[in-house]
């Protein structure tokens, strides 16, 4: 048997992810009301519109969101986002996520979570302060341990500001390794024994967009 759990924030009109950036806004293109005019009586449709930047939410981070000439998000395979094995690493009460929490874990191939418990901010003003982030060393120790991709339930896998560095995406994208910012609900995870999905649409010249991010359990 199997077992579905959302790894995703829910996108609402107006809501901050970043700070500076700004929130989505939901619309409509045809209104249930004005589609009755288009379609034979009792037939009726609702067509919806989005603007939002492209770091919303729970999204994925490609090569490209770093570098201009690495893959986009139509260049990633799904290979890379799909049905990856999973392993979380549990950091919680941590403000840095050092590369002493990896050692001796088998991560090659796997898509490695880094729960820190931070998204219970999320939607507060308290989110964007103080958030956890892994140090330098452990993104590259990830990125020459050959992970897969690297998610975390928190505000960005580096530290912010300072200086606009960020180590971390520098690393990891440098190797085409994805990365996924903002899950949630990573607790409900064991730490071994599911399968990883956080697939983006395939969008030509962007380097980043939310994900609609799950994990299927292997139950017996």
């Amino acid at each position: 048997m199997t077992r579905l759990i959302e790894l995703s924030h829910r996108i609402t009109d107006g809501m901050l992810t970043y700070p500076g950036v700004p929130g989505p806004r939901l619309g409509v293109h045809l209104s249930r009301e004005a589609s009755r005019e288009v379609y034979a009586p009792g037939t009726e449709f609702h067509i919806g519109t989005v603007e939002l930047a492209a770091n919303t939410g729970t999204y994925l981070d490609t090569p490209h969101h770093r570098y201009p000439d690495g893959p986009d998000l139509s260049g990633v395979p799904l290979e890379a986002v799909a049905d990856l094995p999973g392993l979380v690493v549990r950091a919680e009460g941590e403000r840095s996520v050092g590369a002493d929490r990896f050692t001796g874990l088998e991560v090659r191939g796997r898509a490695v979570l880094v729960h820190t418990g931070w998204d219970r901010h999320f939607g507060t003003e308290a989110y964007f302060h103080g958030h956890p982030y892994l140090e330098p060393e452990a993104a590259r120790w990830l990125q020459e341990q050959g992970a897969a991709l690297v998610g975390i339930d928190s505000l960005n896998i580096d530290d912010t500001p300072p200086r606009g560095e960020r180590p971390a995406h520098t690393l990891l994208l440098g190797a085409g390794v994805p990365i996924v910012e903002h899950m949630t609900g990573l607790s409900a995870l064991p730490d071994t024994g599911f399968r990883l999905h956080a697939a983006p649409p395939m969008v030509v010249g962007l380097g980043t967009f939310p994900v609609r991010a799950y994990a299927v359990v292997e139950e017996r």
